[in-house]
């Protein structure tokens, strides 16, 4: 992980315009968000394993799955770059869950904080400096 220097960082914003905006640059909200807290995320790299995350914590109001159309104010933390190199294909391990005919098919990371080149850092930085403007007051 590799943490940017940014404006947005510690900035305060209205939820519902952020994620807007930020779609139309190809983020995502991340999928380990709750109703406090989450992360704003792009993939830097074809296979999806370099990112750009944009976290934030919720300072009033709430986040809600069922509706994004929400008055929820966040806060935004400090961006960063992570990589993840992934095991392909199925893991032999696979143990079945709760529902016998549920099984974890997928592996465990062989490294969740892998090296970064410095050319998806400064992609990044590029991609941060083009939506950074778009949420100065």
């Amino acid at each position: 992980m590799i943490p940017l220097s940014s404006k947005l960082a510690s900035s305060e914003q209205h939820f519902a315009d952020m994620k807007d905006t930020l779609e139309e640059h190809e983020f995502a909200l991340g999928g380990s968000w709750d109703y406090n807290h989450g992360s704003f995320d792009r993939y830097l790299d074809e296979a999806h394993k370099v990112w750009l995350r944009v976290p934030f914590d919720v300072i009033s109001g709430n986040v809600d799955s069922e509706s994004f159309d929400t008055d929820a104010k966040i806060k935004l933390g400090q961006p960063f770059v992570l990589k993840h190199v992934y095991n392909e294909g199925l893991d032999s391990d696979a143990q079945p869950r709760t529902v016998g005919s549920l099984v974890n098919q997928f592996q465990d990371p062989l490294d969740p904080d892998a090296e970064i080149e410095s050319k998806w850092v400064d992609k990044a930085k590029g991609i941060l400096s083009k939506v950074e403007p778009l949420f100065m007051n």
